[in-house]
C-alpha cells in the first residue's frame, strides 16, 4: 500500500473550512463501488461515473458557494472522455486554488485476483470486448498506470474481503471519531485467510481444540459447552490475562494518541470454536473496563470439516 495521507480530521485544509473533493478510481474489480458506498455511509456526497473533465464546472456550481459536505467523486476507464493525462493535469491546477482540499485515491488489486472475480461473478471485463478477461485487464491496467503512480493514496485490494474494504474506508476517511476509540474484535480460521487490516492478531491454535469432540464438533466458541472446554486447557487462564492486560495497557494509550480505531484478531484453524471463544472473552474484559467492542466473527458460519481442521488433532 502506498504512503498514508493524514487522517481527514487532522489535516490543514480539513481545519481551515477548504471544500474536500476524493476522486476515486482505480482498476475494475477493485472495489470502487464498495469504496463510495461506505464513503456515502460516512456522510460524504458521493458521485459514481462522473465525467471528470466537469469536475471544476460542478465545483463553480451556484451550489458550491459554501463549503458542503466533503465530495467522493467515482470515475474509471469507461467513464466518457477519460484521459489520465487530462486528469492529472486538472487536478493538479485544481490544487492550487486555496479554496480546495482534492486527494486522489486509487484501488488496485492484482491481475490474478481480478481474474478470480471475474471468472466468480461470470461477467464480462468492460474493456475485453470478445477477447479473454485477461487481454481487458492487462489493457486497462496500462491505460491506468500513470494515474496509479501519481495517485495521492493507493489501496491493494487483492486480499480484502468487501467487509475489509468498508473498515479501511471507515479509517482513512470517517469525520471525526470524538474521545471514543472504536474497537473492533474478530475472530477467523488461519485456514481460510488472515484479516488483513488488523492491528493485533493472536493465534490460538495452542489450545486443545473442541474439534476433536465429536459433540462439540458441530457447536461453536459460543456454546457454553464449548467455552467450558476450552477454558479447562491449562494454558487458557494465563493466556486470556496476559492478552487481556496487554490490550488495557495499549488502548488508553492508543485513544490518548488520537487513534480512532483498533483492530483485533483471534484466529485459530477453521475460525470456530477457540477463536470465536477467546474473542468473546476479551469482548466481555474490555466492556467490563469501559469500551464498546463490535463483535465479528468472520467464520462462524463456515461448515466444520476435516479438510479444514486436518487428519490429526492440533
Amino acid at each position: 500500500m502506498a504512503a498514508q495521507s493524514p487522517p481527514p480530521e487532522t489535516s490543514a485544509a480539513a481545519m481551515a473550512g477548504r471544500q474536500r473533493v476524493l476522486l476515486v478510481t482505480g482498476v475494475l474489480g477493485a472495489g470502487k463501488t464498495t469504496a463510495l458506498r461506505t464513503l456515502e455511509d460516512l456522510g460524504w456526497e458521493a458521485l459514481d461515473n462522473f465525467p471528470i473533465r466537469l469536475l471544476e464546472r460542478l465545483i463553480d456550481s451556484p451550489d458550491g458557494a459554501e463549503v458542503h459536505a466533503p465530495l467522493a467523486i467515482g470515475f474509471d476507464s469507461r467513464t466518457r472522455g477519460f484521459d489520465p493525462n487530462a486528469v492529472i493535469a486538472l487536478v493538479k491546477r485544481l490544487t492550487r486554488r486555496a479554496d480546495l482540499e482534492i486527494t486522489t485515491l486509487f484501488l488496485d488489486c492484482s491481475s490474478e485476483e481480478l481474474q478470480r472475480r471475474y471468472n466468480e461473478t461470470r461477467r464480462r471485463h468492460p474493456l475485453a470486448a470478445d477477447m479473454p478477461a485477461t487481454s481487458g485487464i492487462a489493457l486497462e491496467r496500462d491505460t491506468m498506470e500513470s494515474l496509479r503512480r501519481w495517485a495521492d493514496m493507493v489501496i491493494n485490494t487483492t486480499a480484502f474481503t468487501s467487509n475489509d474494504l468498508q473498515q479501511k474506508i471507515r479509517e482513512q476517511f470517517a469525520p471525526v471519531a470524538g474521545p471514543d476509540l472504536t474497537v473492533t474484535v474478530t475472530s477467523f480460521g488461519f485456514s481460510r485467510g488472515m484479516p488483513p487490516v488488523a492491528d493485533f492478531v493472536f493465534d490460538m491454535r495452542f489450545l486443545d481444540n473442541p474439534h476433536w469432540d465429536a459433540v462439540l464438533r458441530p457447536q461453536t466458541g459460543q456454546d457454553d459447552g464449548v467455552g467450558d472446554f476450552i477454558a479447562r486447557d491449562p494454558a487458557f487462564a494465563e493466556a486470556f490475562e496476559r492478552i487481556r492486560d496487554l490490550l488495557l495497557l495499549v488502548l488508553p494509550r492508543f485513544k490518548a494518541q488520537g487513534k480512532a480505531y483498533v483492530h483485533i484478531a483471534f484466529g485459530c484453524t477453521g475460525g470456530r470454536h477457540r477463536s470465536v471463544y477467546m474473542a468473546e472473552r476479551i469482548g466481555a474484559a474490555l466492556r467490563d473496563a469501559g469500551f464498546s467492542p463490535t463483535m465479528l466473527h468472520r467464520n462462524l458460519g463456515s461448515r466444520a470439516a476435516d479438510l479444514v481442521e486436518g487428519s490429526t488433532p492440533r
